[in-house]
Parts: structure tokens; sequence; C-alpha cells
């Protein structure tokens, strides 16, 4: 016999517990590819489910009607009788700003797409002696804005700034105090 073909117990023994472990980590790899799978399916189904959330908020919203120059004194209960004309109505809300107080601005929910065309039609229409605004809502795109988000906010850095008056070099003569 050769020396290969002849092994020590000691070394049989080492052999079969580096078996071991390797099957214990075959099973652990299998375990977290799995996981993983199941993972995946549920980042899956909540992008499907935010998906359905912005489209359902789309589809609330061209149902919608925004309504500018609301009475302060209003309540929705009047807000609804004054639009009742145009169709079913889910929901008025009148917005408030932090304090409760409202805003002066509402919006008017409608169950069918048809009835905003008919609320528009009650655009400038007197509303508590106060002429409203109808509008169909805007849907709001993140990212999206009206006003320029690169504009000048605050005073510049670097050479060439003008101090309006403030500081700065004025000649000659006393220095005069300026406050602001």
């Amino acid at each position: 016999m050769s020396e290969a073909d002849t092994t020590t117990p000691k070394e049989t023994g080492e052999v079969e517990a580096i078996d071991a472990e390797i099957e214990a980590m075959k099973r652990r790899v299998a375990e977290m590819e799995e996981e993983a799978k199941k993972i995946n399916m549920m980042q899956n189904q909540l992008e499907k489910d935010l998906t359905s959330v912005s489209e359902t908020k789309e589809e609330v919203d061209a149902r919608s009607v925004y309504v500018g120059n609301v009475d302060y004194e209003s309540v929705p209960e009047e807000l609804q009788k004054h639009f009742e004309s145009c169709g079913t109505i889910n929901r008025v809300t009148i917005l408030t700003d932090r304090f409760g107080g409202p805003k002066g601005y509402a919006y008017v929910e409608f169950l069918e797409k048809e009835a905003v065309d008919e609320a528009v039609k009650l655009d400038g229409s007197t509303f508590h002696d106060r002429p409203l605004k109808v509008n169909p809502k805007r849907t709001n795109v993140p990212g999206v804005s009206m006003n320029p988000r690169g504009a000048f906010r605050g005073r510049p850095r670097g050479r060439g700034f003008r101090a309006r008056g403030r500081g700065g070099f004025r000649g000659r003569g006393r220095p005069e105090y300026h406050p602001y």
C-alpha cells in the first residue's frame, strides 16, 4: 500500500469535521438565498402598491376642484350646498393654517369626473358676498416647481459683492452710523 491510501484516524476526523462545516455553510447560503428571494418579492409588491396609490391620487385629483377666495367664516356644509348642483360630492376640505384658522381656499372632491366641468362653470359665482375662483385641481408632481429653485437666496460669496450702504469704504470724513 502506498502512503496516500493510508490515513490515520486523526486525519479522517479532521476531514469529516471540514465536510460537516462545508455542509453547514451550504445550508446557510441556501437559507440566505431563499430570504433574498422573499425580500425581493416583498419589495416588488411594495413598489406595485406605491404606484397604485399614486394612480389613485391622480384619479382623485382629476375628480376634484380648487376653490379660491373662500370666506373665512364659511363651513364645509355651506360649500357642499353651493356645489351640490354639479354632482355628488365625496368630500369638502377647507384648508387651515397651523393655528387652525382657515387659509381662504378649499378643495371639493366629486364622485364623477364630469362634475368637475360643471363645477368650473361656477367660477366667478358669489359665495358669502365674495367671487369664488374655481379651477380643476392640479396633481402635485414632486420636483416640479413654479418658482426657480436656483434663484438668488441671500448674500453671494466671493468678490464683487456690493454692500449697498452697509460698511465698506465711505471716503474721508467722519464715519456715519447705519443701523440697517
